[in-house]
């Protein structure tokens, strides 16, 4: 059994094994004790209280056992626990109380933040909250706030952040389990509390700040104290930072290797900067791409010599691209060579479009697609299985393919295609290969069995 699935059977095995074991050598005891009767008359009457003592010296043993099991075992055991049972833990006696303040135990902690009318999720109880404010915030390294879809819970979170005055967190995580609700506390609170981190922690390397109403400059705060030590930072949807604010990142923290942002704030300038020879490899460049006043805004495009200095500078980075768009609004895209490896289309997505990722993604390792309408994309599909060497994986929904074209689009792939997650009514049977033909076929190209995913009926 994995007491990491189980923590509390941890502490139920122990338990076990402990009493087990003291049995067990109570049995060996008691035999040795009748072996001696054998051998001696005299030993065949025990001195009175011999007994009583044998069972006093068994307790005391399964006592001390508890009592002294070394820091490191207990520590690993607390570790295992859920916060609540490790807090219910710390009272049994002073050594566990101990053990229940070593600073490794509080180097990773996730706020829980959640109000009971809104979640059926159970917050990290005040009292609780303050102690670690108090006694283990310099302790604090590898942090995250999980908060609901509350206005109140994210103000929770801002205010527990004001008080980490004397923090070294190297690893800070800002998460909305539904809807963005940092989004919905004051800007300048939400600031203010970031900046409290950004000055007093010197050592950031990870910072997830997606959803929130971060700033320019609470950005320069960000690069001007932790300029050396920043690897990943991720703020899609973030609409108070502007391109000047990302670029300032990208400029003053040469060794920053994952990205992830908004379409609007990605430019020629920040490329370039990621490109710089000062700069690091960049390793994964992520980026949304969402409508949001549909027909109201026309996309900027980035010319091609700025994918081009990416790519001679980071060479093996992971370009993973989003789009959340309406057809009307992908004109601006794939009209040149571009180096994105993971394509993720949410919505309906053109058969144009598609033709031109087949033959301007060259680098493409990824491809979904969510819906496109009721028009076959046989020449489409059979277009980037032809240029799209590298493509290992695809997932195809809500759209329709001749069974021949995708049985080509195998053959051409080959055993490369590592993922392939077609959904049943995608495929649409012809004079070549009907639907219960297919698997069969496509089995044989990939070298292993193969069946399109079915809908589940509920």
């Amino acid at each position: 059994m994995d007491v990491g699935e189980y923590p509390m059977a941890a502490l139920a095995s122990f338990h076990w094994f402990s009493v087990n074991s003291n049995l067990e050598m109570k049995r060996n005891n008691l035999s040795a004790v009748s072996k001696l009767a054998q051998i001696s008359p005299a030993a065949k009457q025990p001195k009175r209280g011999f007994c009583a003592s044998f069972n006093q010296t068994h307790m005391c043993t399964v006592r001390l056992d508890w009592g002294s099991l070394p820091h490191h075992v207990l520590l690993r055991v607390f570790q295992y626990l859920p916060l609540i049972d490790r807090a219910r833990a710390s009272s049994v006696c002073r050594r566990w109380n101990e053990v229940f303040h070593i600073p490794d135990l509080w180097r990773k902690f996730e706020f829980e933040l959640n109000q009971s009318a809104t979640s059926y999720f159970k917050s990290t109880h005040p009292d609780l909250i303050q102690q670690i404010i108090k006694r283990h915030a310099s302790h604090l390294q590898y942090v995250s706030f999980k908060v609901d879809s509350s206005t109140e819970s994210a103000e929770a979170a801002c205010d527990i952040l004001s008080q980490l005055v004397n923090c070294s967190i190297q690893t800070l995580g800002l998460i909305s389990t539904a809807r963005p609700s940092f989004m919905n506390v004051s800007k300048s609170h939400f600031v203010s509390a970031l900046t409290v981190v950004f000055v007093n922690s010197k050592s950031l390397s990870s910072i997830k700040i997606e959803d929130t109403p971060v700033d320019d400059p609470s950005l320069k705060i960000l690069v001007a104290n932790n300029s050396d030590t920043l690897r990943l930072l991720k703020m899609s949807s973030c609409p108070h930072v502007s391109s000047d604010g990302i670029l300032c990142v990208a400029d003053h923290c040469q060794g920053l290797k994952e990205l992830a942002l908004n379409y609007y704030i990605l430019s020629d300038e920040l490329l370039l900067a990621l490109s710089s020879e000062t700069h690091v490899n960049l390793e994964h460049l992520r980026i949304d791409v969402v409508s949001e006043n549909p027909g109201q805004v026309e996309f900027h495009s980035i010319k091609k010599h700025s994918w081009d200095a990416l790519i001679r500078h980071s060479p093996r980075v992971n370009v993973v691209m989003y789009f959340f768009l309406y057809e009307e609004e992908f004109e601006t895209f794939f009209k040149e060579e571009t180096p994105v490896t993971h394509l993720y289309f949410g919505r309906s997505v053109t058969k144009a479009i598609l033709s031109r990722i087949g033959l301007n993604c060259p680098r493409l390792v990824e491809l979904v697609v969510c819906a496109n309408g009721l028009q076959p994309l046989d020449k489409e599909l059979i277009s980037i299985g032809t240029h799209c060497q590298n493509l290992t994986a695809l997932g195809l929904s809500e759209c329709e393919v001749s069974c021949s074209a995708f049985v080509e689009f195998v053959r051409l792939c080959g055993r490369r295609l590592t993922q392939l997650s077609i959904m049943e009514e995608v495929l649409v049977p012809d004079d070549s290969y009907s639907l219960d033909e297919v698997p069969t076929e496509v089995s044989k190209h990939l070298g292993r069995l193969w069946f399109p995913e079915v809908m589940p009926v509920w």
